[in-house]
C-alpha cells in the first residue's frame, strides 16, 4: 500500500523512491497517458482510490476509460442538491452503461436549513460561501479512508490549474491528487466522447460548456470563455475545490452519503 507521507514513504510503484517527492514523479509521468497514469493509481493504491466527478465531459471520459479497463476505482460526485435535472439524468445513464455505482456526497444542510442559517439564496450573495458550504467542505468527508483521488481537471481550464500536475501532493487533504487529463485539449476530449460514443449531459449541446449548479451556471455566448457562464457577474471561477490553498469555512456542518 502506497504511503500518504507524500515524500518518504515506501509504495507500490517500483517507479517511487525514498529520495523522490510525488510532484517529481508527477514530472515523469508527463510523459505518460491517461491510460498509464490510471493504471499506475489502480496499481499503488487500490482500493484506497477514488474518483471525484462532477459529470463534465472529461469526467465521462475518465469513468469510460476506468470501465474499459477494468479499474477498482470507487466513485462520487458532490451533490449540491441543486443539479440540473440533465445532470441527474447522465448519472443514472453513466451507471446503467457502465453497471457501476456512483455515491453521492451532500452536504449536511439541505438548501432549507442554509437559508435559514445564512439567508435565502446565498448563492447570489456570497458565491464563496455557498462554494465552501455545498462543495468544499463535503469533499473532505468524501476522501477520508483513501490515499489517493482521481480528478478531471485540465491545465487550460482555469489559471489556477495552470500548473497542475498528472500526478501530485494534495497537501490539503492529506493524499495523492491524479490528473490524467491534465494535458489534454477540449478538442481531445470530445474527439474521445465522439469516438466511445460515451454519455455526456446534454446541455453541452445547449450551450452550456462547464456545468455545475443550476442556480450559478447560464449559457454562453459565441466567443466567450467556456466558463463564463459559471458565476457570471462575478470575477470567481472556481468553486474552491482545486484552489490552492483552500480555506473552506471554519465549522462547517460534515457532509452526508446520499444517491440521486
Amino acid at each position: 500500500m502506497a504511503s500518504t507521507a507524500g515524500s518518504t514513504g515506501s509504495t507500490a510503484s517500483s517507479l517511487f523512491t525514498p529520495s523522490t517527492t510525488w510532484n517529481e514523479l508527477g514530472v515523469r509521468a508527463e510523459a505518460w497517458g491517461a491510460e498509464r497514469t490510471l493504471r499506475w493509481a489502480e496499481t499503488s493504491f487500490a482500493p484506497r482510490l477514488t474518483l471525484a466527478t462532477g459529470f463534465g465531459a472529461e469526467g465521462c471520459v475518465i469513468i469510460d476509460l476506468v470501465a474499459r479497463m477494468g479499474l477498482a476505482v470507487d466513485i462520487f460526485t458532490l451533490d449540491t442538491g441543486v443539479l440540473f435535472p440533465e445532470t441527474y439524468d447522465l448519472w443514472k445513464r453513466l451507471e446503467e452503461r457502465y453497471g457501476i455505482t456512483i455515491k453521492g456526497i451532500r452536504p449536511a444542510q439541505t438548501l432549507e436549513e442554509q437559508a435559514q442559517t445564512y439567508g435565502d439564496k446565498l448563492w447570489e450573495r456570497q458565491p464563496e460561501k455557498c462554494c465552501a458550504l455545498r462543495k468544499v467542505a463535503p469533499l473532505g468527508p468524501a476522501l477520508k479512508g483513501y490515499d489517493a483521488w482521481v480528478t478531471a481537471i485540465r491545465r487550460d481550464q482555469t489559471n489556477n490549474r495552470a500548473s497542475a500536475l498528472p500526478i501530485e501532493w494534495d497537501a490539503k487533504n492529506g493524499l495523492v491528487k491524479v490528473n490524467p487529463l491534465v494535458r489534454w485539449s477540449k478538442d481531445a476530449v470530445w474527439a474521445y466522447i465522439k469516438e466511445w460514443d460515451v454519455p455526456y449531459n446534454a446541455l453541452h449541446d445547449k450551450g452550456y460548456p462547464s456545468i455545475s449548479c443550476r442556480t450559478c451556471t447560464s449559457p454562453v455566448k459565441d466567443g466567450e470563455d467556456d466558463r463564463a457562464g459559471r458565476w457570471r457577474g462575478n470575477e470567481k471561477t472556481e468553486c474552491g475545490l482545486h484552489v490552492i490553498p483552500l480555506t473552506p469555512e471554519a465549522a462547517v456542518p460534515a457532509a452526508t452519503e446520499t444517491r440521486a
